[in-house]
């Protein structure tokens, strides 16, 4: 139900009562919300509205408008707020200002804060308790040419020296401090509709049921009645059902001017305003997400870009992914994701995080979970099956480096599938998770990118490099771009289109495959066949994969969330290894994205002619990427290669494409003969710490066998929890 409608249904009075001098006036409303008898409390920069905007806002819901400048602090001191100010100096005003506030209270009212109230703690602890803050969150540019036509040329707490800019700038860290949920206004925006997103703001909070996952497998017919939350998927990663969770209602849209406003913003500014559509406060603060964004997103990264766009050759881009700790796109997700796991874990239960990798996912999973702290960390413990022949050496290096009691990386003599089914299997199996659940008091979860909370943090970086384009002026926002996506596991293709489904002008998401080539086989026919077919290992082994779990939320993406279909593949593909879609569903995937492949030798060739051209050093997947993009981008307008690996990684692939003789044995020595060839991009100084101090260390090889990965998990609680316990 809408809050207007609700507003019209329900009945009360809300009176609010102002200081003891101004008892006697009063508002009084005939309407309600299911806020109950809390107010809105609208907070932003002097210039904001927030006066204006509360008059609209009160007058649409039927409840009073309080304007605290007006009706507080006028009526409490018996002058103007300007006389007040110069007859007692900016510090005395402040506290003067604070206590007055303190000294309010109200019940159902749409107040109109001032813009210096939230410097004063003790009276927004005060207001806080009976009231929704509603941050507005203006352009700055909007503020300054506003302060400009009221002739403000100084504000409380302005020092001689400090610019205007400056002090609004200091200001922010006090409005992120206190909301509750941000209003956030792209440049030009009316105080009609700054009042519009208030109103959908409110109601968006109040209606946290209606913000629930559902499954890629569920029949929408027969929803079942127990909601399920961001908090719940965090936690669960693997819907009971077999299939993956995915936002009931789909993304929320972001208009033009919007998206023109974060283009401006720093990568954390970014991610903080995208994730804060897409997770519902309730489930997770906006204070608490703004310090989980800053602690993924800082220091860990080499370059205060995170995730930069530069110019490759002719209309094609690549977007750095590897500037985290690992030196892979992964820990664009995997420095937030265990963050957002841990703030929803319910009491009383240890977890276990299994996690299937093809290379890259083992690494940034056990360097983002080793980076909790305090009872996190001893509650949760981390078990990465890798495949022993299907990484890099110095993948498995980086995997193995990691020793920890409750962290590890098992190799399997077996390839990346094998890994992923058999964890899948054990959440499926209630006889294991009860047997851990009961013993143990342990209970599994998974990191991969089957977890939406791994996925999501992805949907950002897309954002951000079309974002950056139009920010270095190669496009107006508005203006078409293409991505492709070195892909195996389906999930960065996805988060791609999430991206496009939030209002980025993406044209085409195109798939890249190595010569396993299984997702551009299905687009291009319409069949997913795995029978006789072997998984072969390339110089790409991150998309070394043939059972891509993501293409199941693609699937429930193009069929407009028909989950009975998604079932019926997927089902006959664990029986059969097998399915073919419809002709229908055939045309609108070919409406999305686009798909080739790309040999082994013109994944090198790509490499080689690169740096011979630009000095560029691609990894391998980046240049199956490349190699893709070449074939079917048609050069209309940019393309993003997404570079998800730094080079180093595949050191002995990349000398092989670079025509390099005599080697190096040791690792960091070859990473250190790499560095004098390339000119860009510079080493991975991280994921060189990382292997001068890791050595060769023995690690755990396990046969291919369900039963031994299962104790080989039982071990690991074992040696996690117990021996804390």
């Amino acid at each position: 139900m809408g809050l207007l409608k609700q507003c019209q249904l329900a009945v009360r009075t809300a009176t609010c009562f102002l200081s003891p001098i101004s008892a006697s006036k009063s508002w009084f409303s005939t309407k309600a919300t299911r806020l109950g008898d809390k107010n809105i409390l609208l907070m932003g920069l002097p210039g904001a509205g927030k006066t204006t905007v509360g008059k609209i806002v009160a007058h649409k819901l039927g409840l009073p408008a309080v304007d605290v400048d007006d009706d507080v602090l006028e009526t409490t001191w018996k002058m103007p707020v300007a006389a007040k100010l110069a007859a007692v100096g900016g510090n005395r005003f402040l506290e003067e200002e604070g206590q007055a506030l303190c000294n309010f209270s109200a019940s159902g009212c749409v107040v109109s804060l001032t813009g210096s109230n939230p410097l004063h703690s003790e009276a927004m602890q005060h207001v806080k308790q009976g009231g929704l803050v509603v941050y507005l969150d203006i352009d700055s540019e909007d503020i300054m040419q506003r302060l400009a036509v009221m002739k403000v040329n100084r504000i409380v707490g302005q020092e001689a020296g400090v610019s205007m800019r400056d002090i609004l700038l200091y200001r922010k860290r006090f409005y992120e401090k206190w909301h509750d949920v941000r209003v956030f206004c792209g440049a030009g925006d009316t105080a009609e509709e700054v009042a519009e997103k208030v109103l959908k703001a409110v109601e968006r909070y109040q209606n946290h049921d209606e913000e629930t996952y559902v499954s890629t497998r569920c029949d929408r017919a027969g929803l079942p009645s127990q909601k399920t939350y961001f908090s719940d998927v965090v936690i669960e990663g693997l819907a009971a059902d077999g299939g993956l969770y995915v936002p009931k209602n789909g993304f929320p849209k972001i208009d033009a001017r919007e998206w023109l406003r974060l283009a401006a913003m720093s990568y954390p500014e970014r991610a903080l305003v995208l994730l804060e559509k897409c997770i519902h406060p309730l489930d997770v603060s906006a204070v608490d997400l703004r310090a989980m964004i800053s602690k993924a997103y800082g220091s860990n990264f080499s370059t205060e870009a995170v995730a930069p766009v530069k110019h490759l050759i002719h209309n094609q881009h690549v977007q750095e992914l590897f500037h985290g700790p690992t030196a892979s796109f992964k820990d664009l997700a995997l420095q937030l994701m265990p963050q957002l796991f841990a703030y929803c874990l319910p009491p009383m239960c240890n977890y276990l995080i299994l996690v299937a990798t093809s290379g890259d996912t083992g690494s940034a999973v056990l360097s983002g979970f080793s980076r909790l702290s305090g009872t996190d960390r001893s509650r949760t413990g981390v078990l990465v099956f890798f495949p022993e022949e299907g990484v890099s050496e110095i993948q498995k290096l980086q995997m193995t480096s990691y020793r920890e009691g409750s962290a590890r990386a098992v190799s399997v003599l077996s390839d990346f599938d094998f890994c992923q089914r058999s964890i899948k299997r054990m959440f499926g199996e209630s006889g294991l998770t009860g047997h851990l659940a009961v013993e143990y008091g342990t209970v599994l979860s998974t990191a991969n990118s089957i977890n939406w909370a791994r996925l999501l943090p992805q949907v950002v970086y897309h954002s951000s490099a079309y974002l950056d384009l139009c920010r270095d002026g190669v496009i107006n926002f508005g203006d078409p771009v293409d991505v492709c996506i070195p892909s195996g596991n389906f999930g960065n293709a996805m988060s791609a289109l999430y991206a496009k489904q939030m209002g980025v002008p993406i044209r085409k998401v195109i798939c890249a495959s190595n010569h396993n080539r299984i997702i551009t086989d299905f687009i291009t026919t319409g069949e997913y066949n795995l029978r006789g077919r072997p998984l072969m290992l390339s110089h790409s082994p991150a998309i070394d994969i043939l059972k891509s779990s993501n293409l199941e939320r693609f699937l429930y993406h193009v069929s407009n969330g028909d989950g009975r279909l998604v079932k019926d593949l997927f089902t006959r593909l664990d029986s059969e290894q097998h399915f073919q879609v419809p002709e229908s569903l055939l045309g609108r995937i070919r409406q999305e994205v686009l798909a080739g492949w790309c040999s082994e030798d013109d994944c090198l060739a790509a490499i080689h002619s690169i740096h011979k051209d630009t000095g560029y050093v691609m990894d391998t997947h980046t240049a199956v990427a490349k190699v893709v993009a070449d074939r079917l981008q048609d050069g209309s307008c940019p393309v993003v290669l997404c570079s998800t690996a730094h080079y180093g990684k595949f050191a002995h692939a990349v000398f092989k494409a670079l025509r390099i003789q005599n080697i190096p044995e040791d690792p960091v020595e070859q990473l250190k003969k790499l560095e004098v060839t390339a000119s860009r991009p510079e080493i991975h100084r991280e994921m060189m710490k990382c292997l001068k101090g890791s050595g060769r260390r023995q690690h755990t090889v396990c046969q291919a066998d369900y039963g031994v990965l299962v104790e080989e998990v039982e071990s690991m609680i074992q040696d996690s929890f117990l021996k804390v316990m």
